[in-house]
């Protein structure tokens, strides 16, 4: 006997074998064993999720010898036919070669006779909607008040195409996709049962690439047997696949904790040449992603698909909830942007750079040897901020607007005055750098040795960005004592405040002070100028400057005389 094909095989032969879809499968049963039987059935859903399965049952139902019942034998000759596709009152007709009128006519000229053997006459249209106009306009008086012998049961990919006169003559039932979980434990029973070992890890790569459909996780659990000769194991089913193992990406991330953007190139670069989908790669990037923003949210959460778990909890910890949520993001504008890029390659090494790019200048990890190790080595040392001195000669023509820098507030900016420096790239530039920055003295038992803090002066230098950045330009000193400092952030923009924010602040301070110091924070009503205040109240200055600048401005005056125009004030600019 000839090899058959796992998707045939394992075809469910009744309701109770489908995978899924028990939303449809309800409705179905109940309509069948009360007696409630429409005469047109419509069933919508991607490839492989099971419409033509269904509705073959739903034939075995409908002609079972043993009565009209949701639970068909399956030993009569009706369902032993029906199974075998070669009963006599089951017409089965694909409709993407069937698209003509005269096609459609032909069909319906034997409507009218009574079944053959069955109790009904049932007419399984496949891809529905590849019908002609034409065709349809054809079928709708028949398809609306059939005889009652004739049962109509369509399937289609692209319901959206169906005209509306169609879509309500008939009960549509939506097929869902089917989970990467649900799709697993079938194949783990379908190949215990063939006798075959697998690999659970394996089976999660086969299920995330059928996306949804269980036809092309068996067609793939097909070819993964034959790939590996005598079981199915991850690593096979990667080669097979182009996909890259989760262990890459793990030490893909590791590099960007890190900041080693050597070693995240060489990965890349390594991929490349082994033949990886790099699309595939982005893919995994953002599974491994989402599994530790899972793990930032829910500490405790469990879930079967997430694998690496014990590593992805450990970055989950290294890495700040916004920082993974950038990744992400850069990643998935990665993907759009692959079509258009010279090569793939190409795209993934940009994602990769923007993410060292835009991570927020600070500490780097040390995660070489341990993947859970904290923050290693010296804080990165500020750069000199450059001059916020405004320019008092603004210029007349519209310009783009100057992008704000990192320190933004909540809901709005903060033109900030202050820089960092860049990631340090390896240990001999750092302490190239530390010989040549000044130093300042760290062993400080207190702030005695600071006679006051003025905040607003303080907070352009502080080596902070993104959140922390912004949360700190909102906030209000209220209190300055030995070694602690009391800040209020205004309660209009404290949505996204995190407690993390507060060690950030901290630690930044300390570098800036040179001693140990405690940060506090509330909430409250500000009732003084915070750093974003002061950045806003100077900005409207510098453009107020500017504008009375141009006004009073001779030449441009004369020009307004002779010409008779006006100044759009909106389009003047201040050149900071």
């Amino acid at each position: 006997m000839s090899y058959q094909v796992l998707a045939r095989k394992w075809r469910p032969a009744n309701f109770h074998e489908m995978q899924g879809q028990q939303h449809v499968l309800q409705a179905l049963i109940n309509g069948l064993d009360s007696d409630r039987l429409h005469h047109a059935y419509l069933f919508t859903g991607t490839r492989g999720v099971g419409k033509t399965s269904i509705a073959r049952i739903l034939a075995k139902c409908l002609n079972c010898e043993r009565g009209v019942s949701s639970k068909p034998c399956g030993e009569c000759s009706a369902c032993a036919e029906i199974a075998e596709n070669r009963f006599v009152d089951l017409i089965e007709v694909d409709a993407a070669s069937r698209t003509k009128v005269e096609d459609t006519r032909e069909l319906l000229e034997n409507v009218q006779y009574a079944p053959t053997v069955g109790r009904f006459k049932i007419y399984l249209i496949d891809e529905v909607h590849m019908l002609s106009t034409h065709s349809f306009n054809a079928l709708l008086k028949t398809l609306e008040e059939p005889p009652a012998h004739v049962k109509f049961l369509l399937a289609t990919t692209d319901p959206q195409r169906l005209p509306a006169t169609v879509l309500s003559r008939c009960l549509q039932f939506s097929l869902k996709n089917i989970g990467p979980d649900l799709i697993v434990d079938h194949l783990q029973k379908v190949l215990g049962a063939e006798g075959v070992t697998a690999e659970e890890a394996a089976l999660w790569h086969i299920a995330r690439a059928a996306a949804g459909s269980m036809r092309d996780a068996l067609s793939l659990t097909d070819q993964a047997i034959a790939f590996g000769g005598t079981g199915i194991i991850e690593a096979d089913v990667r080669a097979m696949l182009g996909s890259i193992d989760r262990d890459s990406i793990c030490e893909l991330i590791r590099c960007l904790v890190a900041r080693d953007a050597r070693a995240a190139l060489d990965l890349v670069e390594q991929a490349a040449s082994n033949g990886v989908d790099l699309e595939n790669m982005l893919a995994e990037l953002q599974n491994a992603l989402h599994g530790i923003a899972i793990f930032q949210a829910v500490p405790e959460y469990k879930a079967r698909e997430l694998e690496r778990a014990a590593e992805l909890k450990q970055f989950a910890a290294q890495l700040a909830a916004e920082d993974v949520q950038l990744f992400y993001q850069i990643s998935l504008n990665a993907q759009r942007d692959l079509p258009f890029a010279p090569e793939p390659k190409l795209a993934i090494e940009m994602a990769v750079m923007r993410m060292l790019a835009f991570l927020p200048a600070g500490q780097a990890v040390d995660v070489s040897n341990n993947p859970a190790a904290g923050p290693a080595g010296p804080a990165i040392t500020p750069a000199t901020p450059p001059s916020t001195t405004p320019s008092t000669t603004p210029s007349v023509l519209p310009s783009t607007p100057v992008p704000p820098t990192s320190a933004q507030p909540i809901p709005g900016g903060v033109q900030g005055s202050g820089q960092v420096s860049a990631p340090v790239a390896s240990e001999s530039a750092l302490q190239a750098r530390q010989h040549s920055a000044p130093t300042v003295e760290k062993k400080k038992t207190d702030l005695s040795h600071v006679a006051g803090l003025d905040w607003l002066a303080v907070f352009p230098d502080l080596n902070l960005s993104g959140m922390a950045r912004n949360v700190a330009a909102n906030c209000e000193l209220t209190s300055f004592s030995q070694n602690e400092v009391v800040f209020c952030l205004d309660e209009v923009n404290c949505k996204l405040f995190q407690q993390a924010h507060v060690r950030q602040i901290e630690g930044a301070l300390q570098a800036s002070l040179g001693a140990p110091v405690k940060v506090s924070l509330h909430s409250g009503v500000v009732s003084s100028e915070t750093p974003y205040l002061k950045a806003q109240r100077e900005k409207r200055e510098r453009q107020q400057a500017a504008i009375d600048s141009i006004m009073s401005d001779e030449t441009i005056n004369d020009l307004l005389q002779t010409f008779g125009g006006q100044v759009d004030q909106s389009s003047i600019r201040p050149l900071d």
